[in-house]
């Protein structure tokens, strides 16, 4: 097969695969909330088992803005509202919102534009939260909590005691360099009958429209797991459609956005359930339901369960929970792609710059290759000195295909030339390029990554399409490095000489990073060809 043809392949393999990806998204419009409507609704939803609603909490949570408690540590800056002890806020210290500015990014927060926050409670019959009584309204012995230097562990502990006399003390738990967070319920059961309470963690969004293209395939919605099933996506549209009721051991449910998760985490050798909804007032919610605890009187309790809030490291989220990494989403390719994060990764940790733990991976991937592309020029050039025969073969066939293709069988085995030599390298290439530009568009740590000069995000397009506009010319310089063939139609001679251009326009919206891997792999291509045709020259091949 001619390179000219192995090119427009490769082409349009990647054109239908980005076309497939946008279809899927297309195809599962979702709601849109306005402000309003999410105030006003107040409908709990019947699968939630008297889980408190949002939306009937949402008035007395902003009239309780003011006595927010704030938590700062070396990653996180948290506020909990006292009523119900939800966390209401979280900025993430490391993680800025834009690149040339201090703000850090926030992922929970109550705006006009979004309402992001993470609940957790305790229902039953003994319970201190509910949809028809309200949340606990804690008391705590400070409004302000930061992790000092020198310390590893900072404790937040509210209080809350019941009609009963009941002592209830949740108690958040955050540690130096880490996003999870540890929630507790210490139940000390001074009363004379025994109590039974059930911990619950749920985290309401607001819905959103999904912001993906056809060059980025984002997704923003939820996410859950169980023991059968180790990682599903549940968008909103799907949380309209039907809500969650799954009983596991162990399992989590999580909210994800581009780069960014927050998730619940109930103990893995506890029987739980997964459930979500979506009120009438447009939040999503998903979230657990724990084990049922019964508690003697006399005795202490405690019940526990974890809050990630963070970015989708992959390092920390398999610490939580096993299949909690899955969040970072590679697709169909993941199998691929989870060793090139791997590669990249460790060249980063090396050369200390992604741009060039990026070409090194394109060396990588081109030196593997290597003898799969030699094998492609020599089949291509058999090929090329076989023309003369085809040709001298379709006059005299004319348009019997029967005889023509026998002919031409005859005469590849005879020459012991194979046909589809050449397209090999460009199958297996397509697969690398597509785990790799699903690593470059999920991995958090390309986000605000710099490589040189003008390229100071790779996680975005080129701002001066340079990159695009390089790669480009590298195309047209390996096309008129293969002339071609003479039995080309006049159609096909058309799309390859536009080809360079529309892969141009194709990549002026791709990321940097992956415009870099390409236009790097375009002049180790270019580079080997020189070599393998001095080579076959020699063999009187070319």
């Amino acid at each position: 097969m001619e390179s000219q043809r192995n090119i427009l392949l490769i082409g349009l393999l990647f054109v239908s695969f980005l076309l497939w990806q946008q279809w899927q998204t297309d195809k599962n419009p979702q709601p849109v909330a306005t402000e309003s409507s999410v105030v006003a609704s107040t409908v709990t939803d019947a699968h939630s088992a008297d889980v408190p609603d949002a939306d009937s909490a949402l008035p007395e949570a902003v009239t309780a803005s003011k006595e927010l408690i704030s938590v700062t540590t070396d990653q996180l800056n948290l506020k909990i509202n006292p009523v119900g002890g939800d966390i209401v806020y979280s900025a993430l210290m490391g993680h800025k919102l834009e690149q040339d500015k201090e703000e850090p990014f926030v992922l929970l927060q109550q705006t006009k534009d979004i309402f992001y926050i993470s609940q957790s409670g305790l229902i039953g019959r003994n319970g201190i939260d509910s949809s028809t009584k309200g949340r606990a309204h804690f008391s705590s012995q400070s409004q302000a909590y930061t992790l000092a230097d020198g310390q590893d562990t900072l404790e937040i502990p509210l209080s809350y005691v019941a009609d009963n006399g009941v002592t209830y003390t949740k108690v958040f738990t955050l540690h130096r360099g880490k996003f999870d967070i540890d929630v507790e319920y210490r139940i000390n059961n001074t009363s004379a009958e025994q109590l039974q309470v059930q911990m619950y963690g749920q985290i309401k969004h607001s819905i959103k429209k999904s912001e993906s293209s056809m060059m980025m395939p984002t997704y923003r919605g939820a996410a859950f797991s169980t023991a059968d099933t180790r990682y599903e996506k549940y968008s909103f549209e799907d949380m309209a459609d039907k809500n969650l009721d799954k009983k596991t051991l162990g399992g989590w449910a999580a909210m994800l956005q581009h780069y960014f998760v927050s998730a619940w985490v109930p103990p893995a050798n506890d029987q739980n359930t997964i459930f979500s909804s979506v009120s009438a007032g447009g939040l999503a919610n998903i979230g657990f339901r724990g084990a049922v605890y019964d508690i003697a009187p006399g005795t202490e309790q405690t019940i526990s369960a974890q809050f990630y809030v963070g970015p989708k490291d992959q390092e920390a989220l398999s610490a939580i929970s096993e299949s909690l990494n899955l969040v970072v989403d590679y697709g169909f390719l993941w199998w691929l792609a989870i060793p090139i994060h791997w590669l990249l990764m460790f060249y980063q940790s090396f050369v200390g710059n992604w741009g060039v733990a990026i070409i090194l991976i394109t060396l990588t991937v081109r030196g593997m290759l290597y003898p799969l592309t030699k094998a492609q020029y020599t089949s291509m050039a058999k090929m090329r000195n076989l023309q003369p025969k085809l040709q001298d073969m379709k006059e005299r066939f004319g348009d019997d295909r029967q005889k023509m293709g026998q002919a031409m069988m005859e005469l590849y085995k005879k020459e012991k030339v194979n046909p589809m030599g050449g397209c090999l390298p460009i199958l297996l290439q397509m697969p690398i390029f597509i785990a790799l530009y699903w690593v470059l568009l999920e991995s958090y740590e390309l986000r605000h990554a710099p490589f040189m000069l003008w390229i100071t995000d790779l996680s975005v397009q080129d701002p001066y399409y340079v990159l695009p506009l390089l790669m480009g010319v590298s195309m047209f310089a390996m096309q008129k490095m293969q002339p071609m063939a003479p039995t080309m139609d006049p159609m096909q001679q058309k799309m390859m000489q536009w080809m360079p251009v529309i892969f141009t326009v194709f990549f002026l919206w791709f990321p940097a990073g992956l415009v870099l891997y390409w236009l790097v792999g375009n002049l180790v291509a270019i580079t080997q060809q020189k070599i393998i045709y001095a080579g076959l020259e020699k063999k009187g091949l070319k």
